[in-house]
C-alpha cells in the first residue's frame, strides 16, 4: 500500500480483453486526478472504433485520453515509436501533477513502456529474405530455426506468430546477438508504476467476449470495415489483420456470410484472451483483481492507499 502522504505513481491497468479494464481505468483517473494513456495497439488507429471496443466520448467521462486515433490504417504500428510516445505522454502528465493511468491488453506495448526494452534497427534486405522464407516454408519452420539459435526467444514467441519470429531472426542476423538479449530483465517498473491486473473466470469471460462481438456486428462493424477499405485498410499490414476486421474482409471477398464472420471473430478472440492471460500472468509485479466482484475501483483504490 502507498502512503497517502506520497505522490501517487502511475497505474497500469492490464489483463485480457473484455475484463473491464477501460471502465476501471476511467474510474481510477477520475478518483486520482489522472489521465488515461492507451496501451492497446489497435486503438492507435483512426476509425477502428467498434472492432477494438474503443471508449466513446461518453464512456471517457471527460477524462483526457492519450494515444488514441494517432495512426492511419495504412500505417504499420511500431512498438519502438509507441514506447517513445507513451513515455513522453506519461512524463508530461507527471510533470503537470497528474496521475497517468496506462491501460490496454497489448502486453508488449505495456512492457515497452515500463521495462528496459530495446529495439535494434532493421535491415530491409534481411527482412525481405526472411519474409519470403516465412511465406515459402511456413512460420513453424522459422520457429524451429529460432529455437536452435535462441531458445529463450523461441520459448517466448508463439510458433504461429510469423511477424515476431521474423523480427527475432532479423535481429540475430543484424546484431550477431541473441534476440533475447534485448528482452527486459525483471525489476521495478519504470516510474514506480503500480500494475493492476483485471481478470474473470474463463467461462464468464468467454460469454462476455461472445456478447461483445455480437454487439460489434449489430452496431455496424461491417459498415465500419467498408468505410476503412476506402481509407486503405486492405493495404495496412497491421490494421487489416485485426480480429474482426480480417474476418469481415474475408467475407466481403467471399460469401458475405457475416454471421460466420462474427462466429469466427468470437472464436479467435477467445483464443487471444487465453494468450493474453498467459502473457500477463508471467509478470509477478501485477496485483490481480476479479473484475466480476462488486466495487472494483474501490478495491483497487484501497490497495493504492487512496
Amino acid at each position: 500500500m502507498i502512503s497517502p502522504a506520497q505522490p501517487l505513481p502511475p497505474v497500469a491497468v492490464v489483463g485480457p480483453t473484455a475484463t473491464g479494464k477501460t471502465a476501471l481505468a476511467v474510474e481510477l483517473a477520475l478518483a486520482l486526478g489522472g489521465e488515461v494513456v492507451n496501451a492497446d495497439a489497435l486503438q492507435l488507429y483512426r476509425g477502428m472504433d467498434l472492432g477494438t471496443a474503443k471508449a466513446t466520448e461518453a464512456e471517457r467521462r471527460g477524462v483526457p485520453h492519450h494515444l488514441l486515433d494517432v495512426l492511419d490504417v495504412t500505417e504499420t504500428a511500431s512498438v519502438a515509436a509507441y514506447q517513445r510516445d507513451a513515455r513522453r505522454r506519461i512524463e508530461e502528465v507527471l510533470a503537470a501533477g497528474g496521475v497517468p493511468v496506462l491501460t490496454g491488453g497489448s502486453g508488449l506495448y505495456v512492457q515497452a513502456v515500463l521495462d528496459d526494452l530495446r529495439f535494434p534497427g532493421t535491415d530491409p534486405a534481411v527482412r525481405a529474405k526472411l519474409d519470403e522464407e516465412a511465406a515459402r516454408l511456413g512460420p513453424a519452420s522459422l520457429h524451429t530455426r529460432l529455437a536452435q539459435r535462441d531458445p529463450a526467444a523461441a520459448a517466448a514467441i508463439l510458433p504461429t506468430n510469423t511477424r515476431r519470429i521474423v523480427r527475432a531472426l532479423e535481429v540475430i542476423e543484424i546484431t550477431g546477438e541473441p534476440f533475447s538479449a534485448n528482452l527486459p530483465k525483471p525489476g521495478p517498473a519504470r516510474y514506480g508504476t503500480v500494475l493492476v491486473g483485471v481478470d474473470r473466470a474463463p467461462a464468464e469471460l468467454d460469454a462476455r467476449v461472445d456478447l461483445r462481438v455480437e454487439r460489434m456486428f449489430e452496431g455496424g462493424l461491417v459498415d465500419e470495415v467498408r468505410m476503412l477499405i476506402e481509407r486503405g485498410l486492405r493495404e495496412g499490414k497491421t490494421a487489416s489483420r485485426a480480429l474482426g476486421y480480417q474476418q469481415v474482409l474475408a467475407e466481403l471477398d467471399g460469401e458475405a456470410d457475416f454471421a460466420a464472420a462474427a462466429a469466427a471473430t468470437a472464436q479467435a478472440t477467445r483464443r487471444f484472451v487465453r494468450r493474453q492471460r498467459s502473457w500477463f500472468r508471467r509478470d509477478r509485479r501485477i496485483q490481480w483483481f476479479d473484475g466480476a466482484g462488486e466495487g472494483l475501483a474501490g478495491r483497487v483504490l484501497a490497495v493504492l492507499g487512496r
